[in-house]
């Protein structure tokens, strides 16, 4: 079996990290296949890469030369080679042709692009592994869309029983030019990879041990999940939680090959796995996010109206409302948004302006929210839902709106702003202590 490694920026920062990746790649000959990412902070205060890079793009944007903000990336590598015990200048070569290729204006996504690149470079060199240039093989379209192609170009590349290191974060477009993905688009890379190579498992080093239940800064009884559905993962990243972005996930999903989330400062732990459906039933997150508004329309015999919730969310869209949420009563509809949204804009106009292009027999428009999500497979036919409720109102938070989603896999509870942590908390304390 093939296992596909992921290492994050702060996993691949300095030597001291890259030689934790290769104990970690040593003591397992199924991890044949590793992704990185460009050096990120080594402490509070440091400068990523990526970020360096960028700013050289900036410069030469400018008409100005980015040869001295360039130093101190050309040193970060030199120092990383030196305390690899590999020469100081192995890569200055190719970090000058770099240097100026930045200066003659490549552009900001071959700048962006480079600080992966480089970083693969050296730990192939390293390791003594295959270098695998990913702007060869993954072709990225319009709206970051993954080319079917990239994956049977990428595993032309890859031969069986070989080792391989592959630079996150980029491909290339139609045309050929460099691109990227969005920020953290690593974890793309390495669906792509694990999906390309038919891979095992698709494990993505971090530096927790899994996906918590709630957040651990806040939460005492936060604890690490051990297995949770794609879907679950999507509902929990909804509702607040620091979980993967779906298009970091959708390549793996199509086929069904599971992630394991592993703490490279932990290796032994082993993590959240995350797969097509786990085998218990029952809430194993609670997350919350905030900042958020509610805006409620009502109307006698509204949905026999054709279309005019649809109407209504376009003219909302004319405000720049896009909504997150969605409840729906017996003549009435009731949104949450994010409330930064309406920062900038006259709130008691658009609602006279909607109240009175539909009719409207009452509208509403309210701030202060958070939402409350509760997380877990079967989780209709587990009633927890109803011990949050109960937890809610013993600690005398007010649910303002109760849901369970169309995907029966996430109720969820619209709570007051200022009550938020005390939402996650005490309905963590009921339903997570008592197992």
């Amino acid at each position: 079996m093939i296992k596909v490694c992921k290492f994050g920026g702060s996993r691949v920062a300095d030597a001291d990290q890259i030689r934790k990746v290769k104990a970690i790649l040593d003591s397992d000959k199924e991890r044949s296949v590793v992704v990185v990412s460009a050096p990120g902070k080594r402490f509070s205060g440091d400068e990523k890469v990526t970020d360096m890079l960028l700013s050289c793009a900036s410069l030469s944007e400018k008409g100005q030369s980015c040869e001295e903000e360039f130093r101190k990336i050309a040193q970060r590598y030199r120092d990383i080679a030196k305390g690899l015990g590999l020469e100081e200048s192995i890569l200055d070569e190719e970090l000058e042709d770099i240097r100026k290729n930045i200066d003659g204006g490549k552009g900001r996504d071959y700048a962006a692009s480079r600080g992966e690149h480089l970083n693969a470079r050296l730990i192939s060199l390293y390791f003594g592994w295959n270098y695998v240039e990913t702007g060869d093989a993954i072709v990225i379209g319009e709206n970051n869309v993954i080319e079917k192609e990239s994956y049977s170009n990428l595993a032309s590349l890859i031969k069986d029983g070989e080792k391989y290191v592959i630079p996150g974060f980029y491909g290339r477009s139609p045309s050929g030019e460099i691109r990227c993905f969005s920020r953290g688009g690593s974890d793309i890379t390495g669906a792509i990879a694990a999906r390309a190579v038919g891979a095992g498992v698709y494990e993505n080093w971090t530096d927790v041990s899994g996906v918590y239940s709630s957040d651990p800064r806040y939460v005492k009884s936060a604890h690490v999940i051990p297995e949770l559905s794609y879907k679950m993962v999507r509902e929990l990243s909804e509702v607040g939680a620091s979980v993967f972005h779906e298009e970091a996930i959708a390549p793996v999903v199509e086929v069904g090959i599971p992630i394991n989330i592993r703490n490279t400062n932990s290796p032994m732990d082993d993590g959240t796995f995350i797969c097509r459906e786990p085998k218990e039933k029952g809430v194993v997150g609670v997350s919350a996010k905030g900042g958020l508004s509610k805006i409620y329309v009502r109307k006698l015999m509204f949905f026999k109206e054709s279309g005019i919730r649809h109407r209504v969310l376009s003219l909302m869209s004319l405000y720049g409302i896009k909504p997150c949420y969605t409840l729906y009563g017996c003549d009435s509809i009731s949104w949450y948004f994010e409330s930064k949204q309406i920062e900038n804009i006259d709130t008691d106009e658009m609602c006279e302006r909607i109240k009175s292009e539909f009719a409207l027999d009452d509208i509403e428009l309210k701030k202060g929210f958070a939402v409350l999500g509760l997380v877990g497979n079967g989780i209709e036919e587990t009633m927890e839902y109803v011990d949050a409720l109960d937890e809610l109102r013993k600690n005398g938070i007010q649910p303002a709106s109760v849901s369970l989603g169309g995907s029966y896999t996430t109720f969820v509870i619209g709570v007051p702003e200022d009550r938020k942590l005390d939402a996650v908390n005490c309905v963590s304390e009921r339903l997570f202590l008592k197992k």
